[in-house]
């Protein structure tokens, strides 16, 4: 079904008359306030960025991008009613949400209406229920536990882990992911220790990873959380090193914790600090458009606008199944698509494959140690 506005001709178009549309509608939905805020409002500053150098471009085949953006406020049926608000508004791709307690619950609506929906959650789920309409800009939680088990196992040398994880969406998928990956890889898990989503206080959380005997801590935490994490850390000198993946290391939690996140292991997907020179554009870019330094949302965010961009440029109409298709199944190189900064791959549920980096955060910033390869 053709899910493209026209905006100015819509009416002379639903008529017959043969009148070119100059417009197309994309959505973004993300955490503009609420728990969330962290995360979603640098998500769409990425997007913001992204979609005024598209225009500024010739647009998507010819025609100007028009972005509606909505506040889902953190809240997964609010996030739902958006999307469905979105889609009766005209656009015919959707961008968003970025936490997953959202997405799994928003991504149904544009599975029924067939839109396709680029999100940056994380959470393993996200892509394991068949829908053919959902695209990650970054890989799940799943593709990155098996990296950082070796990396605890085989670079740390410890043999006994705790984990601070969130009680959400987000949190459980990657705490499921890596207490399987720790299991084959022999490491024992010998504290668990979840928490909620806002939770201010992470006091007994520390004390009690502290006193278990763990030799390192791997810690799954939204950015506010992480950066409470740490703070306490350091206060109660929990000192074991301290492991995540993305979240932990990435420069909103930096700038949150300040010198409390020093030392910080993470496996990262994206980072503003990666060896590549469209990233580093895309970061100074980013940097003197918005006063700070994106972080792993942005340049999801970023890469969400060109994936769209790009895969209806290959289908050669804004039409929301023949995105889809376009893109089920299909790798693009950044030399041809530099939008997209690195070479990228989504496969038939819309998982991604792509290379990623082992960072330390030094001096406030990542330190890229290890390039890894894509799985």
């Amino acid at each position: 079904m053709l899910k493209s506005l026209l905006t100015g001709t819509a009416l002379a178009a639903a008529l017959g008359c043969a009148a070119q549309a100059d417009t197309v509608k994309i959505a973004n939905i993300a955490e503009l306030s609420g728990a969330g805020a962290a995360a979603g409002s640098v998500w769409a500053d990425g997007v913001h960025l992204a979609i005024d150098e598209i225009n500024q471009n010739g647009g998507i085949l010819g025609m100007q991008v028009e972005m509606a953006e909505y506040d889902s406020q953190t809240d997964p049926l609010q996030s739902r009613a958006l999307v469905q608000k979105a889609i009766d508004e005209g656009a015919f791709a959707l961008l968003g949400t970025v936490y997953s307690s959202s997405t799994v619950v928003n991504m149904l609506v544009a599975q029924q209406n067939g839109i396709p929906q680029f999100t940056g959650s994380e959470a393993p789920s996200i892509t394991e229920k068949g829908n053919p309409y959902i695209f990650r800009t970054t890989f799940g939680a799943q593709k990155g536990m098996p990296k950082i088990g070796a990396y605890l196992k085989n670079d740390l040398g410890v043999s006994k882990v705790a984990i601070a994880w969130a009680n959400t969406e987000y949190g459980k998928g990657g705490h499921d992911a890596f207490t399987a990956v720790a299991k084959d890889t022999g490491l024992e898990v010998i504290a668990d220790v979840p928490s909620e989503q806002g939770q201010a206080d992470f006091s007994a959380d520390v004390l009690k990873i502290k006193n278990s005997g763990a030799e390192a801590v791997f810690i799954y935490l939204t950015e506010e959380e992480s950066a409470r994490f740490l703070i306490e850390a350091k206060k109660q000198g929990l000192a074991i090193p301290m492991l995540g993946d993305t979240v932990l290391a990435s420069q909103k939690v930096i700038d949150l914790a300040g010198g409390a996140a020093e030392g910080a292991l993470s496996h990262v997907a994206l980072s503003a600090d990666a060896p590549v020179p469209l990233v580093q554009e895309m970061s100074a870019k980013f940097t003197a458009r918005f006063g700070y330094r994106p972080d792993h949302n942005a340049i999801k965010g970023y890469i969400g606008a060109y994936a769209i961009k790009y895969g209806t440029e290959i289908a050669g109409a804004a039409d929301s199944q023949k995105l889809a298709d376009t893109l089920h199944g299909t790798c693009l190189d950044a030399a041809t698509h530099p939008g997209l900064l690195m070479d990228i791959c989504w496969d038939d549920a819309g998982e991604v494959a792509r290379e990623s980096f082992m960072v330390e955060v030094k001096n406030g910033a990542q330190d890229i140690t290890i390039v890894l390869p894509p799985n």
